[in-house]
């Protein structure tokens, strides 16, 4: 008895004609939809700011008034957490849309996530609910379920439960489904997309396939595809989305801790992984709660120097907006040397100096930064310019996460009759504890080394949580992973990525998958909505360490 679950969204802005492709594409049984994440909750919030109505994902409302007919006559229900801050509004609009469009439908939502309330000074709260308030909703013949915030995972663990009727206690199936709902969450990062060995194939990848799951009653899967779609589907492809945005061997949840280190991964086929051996444990007594504040304004300037004298520039520029810049809260310099010597293009000779900003009070990062920058037009360093115009500033946010206990919040599956059923918290759990570390492979024998960029040899993906960024890297043989197992230290990391020297580093080495996990603490400041750095989700963390050269045994190359 197999359940086919699919994914359309990995965020709030995805391709809008998934739902449709993958709708007409194959068999389903379920599709999901994943809208939300740290800064989208942010967005949202900022949104109900104006209208108390809003807080919602809107796109998939208008997803839904192409496709919802379409679903209905396919059989395929709908789950997705677009409700965001507002799920009960966005039920009542789900209805009224299929009223208008004269479909039959029965629409749920679940609630209990938001407490806002009990945080005076966020603009949103919310716990990250499990799947089992989906599953009430779907076992009481729900055709569209939608939920505020849960466990990206859930929205697979919540249809597996309904289904196939698993208990809280399942805590191996439950992890199967967790670790399958993770590799779904975020789209065609499964397929092909954002992949480090993407020059590597020869498949197209212009427009690759949203994934799909096959579930089994046992809590095993087969990530897939539907036929004649872009992309690919692999071993390593699958690989790279397990390690993205996780931690340490255990994934804890709301309904289950799955252990990482106990996936084990084979190629199925064309375009076909089976995921099987997961073993999970109760999950913690705690539910993570997100915490998005606004923390004041920002303005950046982008100064452009070009040429000879690039320090000497740098230093004049710096000088001249001291005066402006002693009242203000937070000032940052960033210098980036893109500049070549005897370049053959401007641009390439050229070198940009980043100026950020940040205050509670918007007028201290507005027009008093923007004119004094602008009016060093014509009384600075030579060939003077900026990439853009400062603004008046703009408001920014920060984020925090805390944990309260699982009985703290009520959730409560709200049937289309209008019928409120309690969802009972997890009565089985389990203190999270970092598990020992793992018995290693031998080291590699010595032999001759090569210089050479550690990406020939090792995929890596990267991503953020909160202030902290983590780093994937993966290799595809034994023998790399001997030689990788040994070598890329958290020391070693230090030393490839300078900027993470001062930092909190913690390694998480996950043998079946020849995979290490790297968790940098403060990377990333105070989340993503805070832009502590050029790069503020650390999406591309991953390719800077690949980039870095290291003495390769010339057998891996």
């Amino acid at each position: 008895m197999t359940l086919r679950i699919g994914n359309a969204s990995g965020f709030y802005g995805d391709r809008f004609d998934a739902l449709r492709e993958m709708l007409t594409g194959g068999e389903l049984d379920v599709l999901t939809g994943d809208y939300l994440a740290e800064l989208t909750m942010l967005i949202l919030g900022r949104d109900r700011l104006k209208d108390p109505g809003a807080g919602y994902a809107r796109t998939f409302l208008r997803q839904l008034e192409e496709c919802l007919g379409l679903a209905q006559e396919r059989g395929v229900r709908i789950v997705a957490n677009a409700g965001g801050l507002n799920p009960a509004g966005l039920a009542t609009r789900v209805r009224e849309l299929a009223d208008r469009l004269g479909i039959a439908v029965r629409v749920a939502h679940v609630e209990g996530d938001d407490l806002t309330a009990a945080h005076p000074g966020s603009l949103a709260a919310h716990a990250y609910l499990g799947g089992f308030g989906i599953a009430e909703c779907l076992r009481a013949g729900a055709d569209v379920v939608v939920t505020g915030r849960v466990t990206d995972a859930a929205l697979v663990t919540g249809p597996a439960v309904a289904h196939f009727g698993w208990r809280p206690t399942d805590h191996d199936r439950l992890a199967g489904a967790v670790v399958a709902g993770h590799v779904l969450e975020c789209g065609t990062q499964a397929t092909g997309g954002n992949y480090a060995f993407f020059a590597d194939r020869s498949h197209d990848l212009r427009r690759p396939g949203f994934p799909l799951a096959e579930l089994h009653e046992d809590g095993t899967a087969v990530i897939t595809k539907h036929p004649g779609t872009g992309g690919f589907v692999d071993v390593g492809t699958v690989t790279a989305q397990l390690l993205y945005e996780t931690q340490g061997a255990r994934y804890a949840g709301p309904d289950v801790t799955a252990r990482l280190d106990t996936v084990c991964l084979t190629q199925d086929g064309p375009d076909r992984v089976r995921i099987s051996g997961v073993r999970g444990e109760a999950p913690p007594p705690t539910l993570k709660v997100g915490l998005n504040k606004l923390g004041g304004f920002r303005n950046e300037v982008v100064f452009v120097l070009t040429g000879l004298d690039i320090e000497a520039k740098a230093a004049l520029v710096r000088a001249q907006m001291e005066p402006v810049l002693g009242k203000v809260a937070s000032v940052h310099w960033e210098s980036a040397r893109t500049d070549r010597a005897d370049a053959d293009t401007e641009e390439t000779a050229s070198s940009l100096l980043r100026l950020v900003v940040r205050d509670p009070e918007q007028d201290a990062v507005g027009r008093a930064l923007s004119g004094a920058a602008i009016e060093l037009a014509l009384a600075s360093y030579p060939g003077f310019h900026v990439l853009a115009p400062p603004g008046k500033g703009a408001p920014y946010g920060v984020f925090e996460d805390v944990y309260v206990p699982q009985g703290a919040v009520d959730q409560v599956a709200v049937l289309d009759d209008g019928r409120r059923v309690p969802v009972a918290p997890a009565q089985d759990t389990l203190v999270l504890e970092d598990p020992a570390e793992p018995e290693l492979p031998a080291p590699l024998s010595q032999g001759p080394t090569r210089r050479a960029p550690l990406g020939l040899v090792a995929g890596a993906r990267s991503g953020d949580k909160g202030g902290n960024a983590n780093v994937g890297v993966w290799v595809r043989t034994d023998e790399a992973w001997r030689w990788l197992a040994h070598t890329l230290t958290v020391d070693r990391f230090r030393e490839l990525l300078p900027e993470t020297a001062d930092l909190n580093v913690t390694r998480h080495p996950l043998p079946n998958l020849r995979a290490l996990n790297f968790v940098v603490e403060g990377i990333l400041g105070a989340g993503v909505a805070a832009q502590h750095r050029f790069d503020p989700q650390a999406k591309a963390l991953g390719e800077w360490l690949r980039s870095r050269h290291m003495d390769i045994p010339e057998a891996l190359l």
